[in-house]
């Protein structure tokens, strides 16, 4: 069954596409007091949040700071225009603090979930893509920043967007695969993944980092879903797999530490004694193993780690 809840795949604004080099409508809707803007920074934004909600906090053009503009999009429901600026956080009002996405973006609704990762992940190709590739002149970005251009050559450039594949491997016995990177922390696990190389079908993707990190071949990849990722570019695009009798787990020790299969009451135990811990709620990888799990599971995401 596909997904239909996942954090980072929610928004509600119109991103209008025919307005971002429109530079008088751009101006106009700028000069306008009603607008709101989103600051980002290193992947954060200023938010109020409690234990269950989260809600961004926005200024006005006029007190908007000095840095990198793009158009988000306009909330037809109120008329209101929405812009991002990648610059330092203004001091947090009372009542708020800065917050990464990873951390809020299930809190969110679905508005802000939209424009934070819409922002976030523009902000970080601004960031990081500040010269033309072909010649190494410093790009200016285009009126709306959803593209720069080369003041040189005249060459435009786009957002880049890495698609990666994620997937939940089963056994004949309805096991699931799950691995351990040998970065993480001790307890982490997760579902496979790993991006799509030059030339491959996100198929052929599965197939082949399922091999390369645990040696086990799989078949029937169908797809469930995908999200994006932006931290900092990635989209993140989830499968099924199933893994036929008879094979061995080999992790290659260099990228993958250990994975084992578990059945459902084996995880479910495994959690419940902290002998595991899984991908945070607004994962991709945590929707997908729920999904199969056929429910929630108990929360086993380190606060220290959910608010990096």
């Amino acid at each position: 069954m596909p997904l239909d809840s996942l954090a980072l795949s929610r928004g509600t604004v119109d991103r209008l596409t025919e307005q971002r080099t429109d530079t008088a409508w751009l101006d106009a809707a700028w000069a306008d007091p009603g607008t709101r803007v989103l600051v980002v920074s290193d992947g954060r934004a200023l938010a109020r949040i409690d234990d269950e909600h989260a809600a961004l906090v926005f200024v006005p053009p006029s007190q908007a700071p000095e840095g990198t503009r793009f158009l988000l999009g306009r909330d037809d429901a109120d008329g209101i225009v929405y812009f991002g600026v990648s610059a330092p956080l203004p001091d947090p009002p009372p009542g708020t603090r800065p917050a990464p996405l990873r951390e809020i973006g299930t809190l969110l609704g679905d508005r802000d979930a939209g424009l934070l990762t819409h922002a976030v992940a523009l902000a970080n190709w601004h960031d990081t893509h500040t010269h033309c590739p072909v010649d190494g002149t410093p790009t200016v970005p285009g009126p709306g920043g959803h593209f720069t251009v080369c003041p040189k050559d005249g060459t435009e450039h786009f957002p880049r967007t890495d698609p990666a594949v994620i997937m939940l491997v089963t056994d004949p016995d309805d096991r699931c695969l799950l691995a351990r990177n040998a970065a993480w922390p001790g307890r982490r696990v997760s579902i496979l993944a790993g991006f799509v190389e030059p030339g491959e079908s996100v198929e052929q993707a599965v197939i082949r980092e399922v091999a390369e990190e645990t040696h086990i071949k799989v078949t029937n990849v169908r797809y469930v879903g995908s999200q994006p990722w932006p931290m900092p570019r990635s989209l993140m695009l989830g499968f099924r797999a199933e893994a036929p009798a008879g094979q061995d787990i080999a992790v290659d020790l260099e990228e993958i530490a250990e994975a084992y299969w578990f059945s459902r009451d084996e995880l479910l135990a495994a959690i419940e004694a902290r002998e595991i811990a899984l991908p945070p709620p607004v994962s991709i990888a945590r929707q997908i193993i729920e999904q199969w799990y056929g429910g929630p599971l108990p929360s086993t995401w380190p606060e220290t780690l959910r608010r990096r």
